[in-house]
Order: structure tokens, then sequence, then C-alpha cells
């Protein structure tokens, strides 16, 4: 396995290569196809290099830990607001999750319904590209400038176009309070308009899941609201009388700080339901209202809706081409064996106009075809 240390070695590295390199962070998000190729670790490219609270405003190197960016950005009462997935409990992988990593596959969690994805906090980037250039774009503010699209073009690419080497983020509060309104016994259908209308009020709602079966066994919708504690309990009453027409919501927590609600949110964040079975799982990008459909069509598969129903996790009978299910969006293969990886396609296939763009930017950026080379095949 090849480690650089630092972004030069980096270069070098890649520059160096008789063939195929595997780039990986910390090894915690098996997406994708395999790569045949030598193993590229950015683990040694690590440390945080710049951070002003003031300017809400934090650079680290991409093999930090992000459990490292998230400490320190909360000694400051910060925080990176979309609110990154931790895959490890899902598919079963050990190691530490890096920044790195997180921004290259784009990595958002439930609070991306009001305050945007990773790309959307990214301002900056450095890497290395397929010819082993070292290239930087954007910088530490947020402003519309030529070139930025490439720091948001690098936002899912998952080491396809570069390797990152750096990466400059905003951050945003930590909100002060928090509290989450459950409304028990829902159906998807019923539990997916209730959702579309706490999300469409003007009370601020800054997640909505549902899970037909909870952790008691019966159907579960959780609301959250986030900010001071006297705007919560205003916006918290409201949004019960809002919300009537569906059964009463009881608030099932309120705190000073947001730290007794963070369990409920990561397991939903998480995807801690499907974790540990041996049962595949997909994850769908729906427009929300086609998420009642697409859950009837699984057939009983257990389902995890995330964005108010726009992002559902299915996990399914092993083998199943579950993408079947689906008139629109996209569909994704986050867990199952190789074989049916490679029989039914990780990804969406893509269309062909997307497909000749994509292809044209690989050749641009790796025009040699070794960086993680089919893994989005």
């Amino acid at each position: 396995m090849l480690i650089p240390s630092d972004e030069r070695e980096l270069a070098e590295a890649v520059s160096g290569s008789a063939g195929p390199l595997a780039v990986r962070g910390g090894g915690t998000r098996r997406v994708g196809h395999p790569v045949d190729g030598d193993d590229l670790a950015v683990a040694g490219l690590s440390g945080i290099t710049f951070y002003e609270p003031g300017a809400l405003t934090l650079v680290a190197r991409a093999g930090t830990p992000l459990a490292q960016v998230e400490a320190t950005l909360a000694t400051e009462g910060q925080m990176l607001a979309f609110e990154p997935m931790d895959h490890r409990k899902l598919l079963g992988t050990s190691g530490e999750p890096t920044i790195g990593g997180t921004v290259a596959a784009n990595v958002s969690g439930p609070r991306r319904v009001r305050a945007g994805a990773c790309r959307d906090f990214l301002l900056g980037v450095r890497f290395v590209d397929g010819c082993g250039r070292i290239i930087k774009n954007g910088g530490r503010v947020m402003k519309n400038v030529t070139g930025y699209d490439l720091v948001r073009l690098m936002a899912g690419s998952r080491g396809t176009l570069g390797v990152l080497s750096e990466v400059c983020l905003k951050a945003l509060p930590r909100p002060e309070s928090t509290a989450v309104l459950l409304l028990a016994g829902l159906d998807v259908e019923v539990a997916v308009r209730a959702m579309s209308a706490a999300l469409n009020s003007p009370y601020e709602v800054s997640g909505a899941a549902h899970v037909p079966v909870g952790l008691d066994g019966d159907p579960v919708t959780m609301i959250r609201l986030e900010g001071f504690e006297a705007s919560i309990a205003y916006r918290a009453e409201r949004l019960k009388a809002h919300l009537a027409e569906f059964g009463p919501a009881g608030i099932e927590r309120r705190t000073e700080g947001p730290e007794s609600a963070t369990a409920g949110w990561a397991w939903i964040r998480d995807v801690e339901a499907h974790g540990g079975t041996g049962e595949d799982v997909w994850k769908f990008s729906i427009p929300p209202r086609d998420a009642p459909a697409l859950v009837e069509s699984l057939g009983g598969a257990r389902v995890v809706l995330d964005w108010g129903g726009g992002l559902v996790w299915a996990a399914v009978e092993p083998g199943r081409d579950a993408r079947r299910a689906i008139s629109s969006g996209h569909a994704t293969i986050i867990r199952a064996d190789d074989e049916t990886r490679n029989r039914l396609g990780v990804f969406q296939p893509e269309t062909e106009p997307l497909a000749t763009f994509a292809e044209g930017l690989r050749r641009k950026f790796d025009p040699k075809g070794i960086l993680n080379p089919g893994l989005m095949g």
C-alpha cells in the first residue's frame, strides 16, 4: 500500500504509478465496484492547517479523521452543517472516516433538507490529478469566481478525477437547542404528507424521517427543530398545531444542547436499522411524492425514509434488482456481494449525453485512466 506523507509524495506516487491506483481514505466506505490496482491511501496527509472560527472556515488535509474535524469545530460551538454519515455500522467496516473521503463521496446526512449537501459547504480544494499535477481551486471565501464549479465537481467524484490532498470547508454554529416531534402509527403515504407539510411550513424544520418499523416495532415519524431555546419552544408548539390533522405529536426532547437528540438522529443518519444483516442495501434518491409507490413496489422490504421521503434506504433479499422499483430518480447499491454489483451495476446508468460528458472529464483529469478505474462503472 502506498501511504504518502505529504502532497509532494502523493504527486510522485501518482506520476510514478505504472498501473491503476485504488484511492482510499479511511477505508470505511466501500461503495462502488472493486478496483484492481495498488492501494493509495491518503491517511498520511493528516492535520488541520487553518481554522478561523470568526470566519467559519476550516482547512484540513484530506486524511484528517472526520472525528478530529468535528471535535475541533465543537470547541468553538460550530459544526459541519451537512451532518456527514458514518458508514461503518451499515457496511461492517472499520477504520476512521476521513474528511477527504467525506468530500469525495459528497456524504450528507439528515440536515441536508435544510442546510444543503457537503458540496455546498466546500470552499476550496487541492488535489493531484492523474498526471501527478497538483491543482488548487477555490479559496477560503464563498464567492462565485471562475473555476468555482471545479470545487463542487470534486465532491462526489470518488477519486476518479483526482486525489484530494486538502479541503477548505465552511462551518456553521451548533444549535443551542433541539426538539424532536414524534408522530406515531402513520403509514408511509400519510407520513410523507406529514413530512412535506412540516418541511414546507415556516418553522425551519432541519430533519424529517420516517421508519415503518421503529425500535419499539411501530411506525414513527420524526420531525426535528433546531435553534435558540425560546425559538424552539415557540416553533414546536406551532408545528404541533400545523400537523394536527396527522394525529397528536409528542415533543420527545427539548434540551439546552443538542446531545440528547443526537442518538436518534445518528440512528437515522447512519441507517443503523440495516446494519449487521445479510440483506442487500439500496439507496434511492427520488421525489418524495414517489416514496409510497417505491415502498409498495419493494414488497415488504425494510426501509428507512429520510429527507422527507426523498431518500429511501431499502434492505432487500440478496441479488434482487431493486432498481426496477423506480421510474424516476437514482438507485445505488450500497451493500451487496461482487456478483450482484457486477451484474446490476452499482450506480444509476447515465444518460448518453451525461456519460459522454463524464468520460470527457475523466480523459481531461486522468488521461492514463489510473485513478479508481471502473469504480463507478
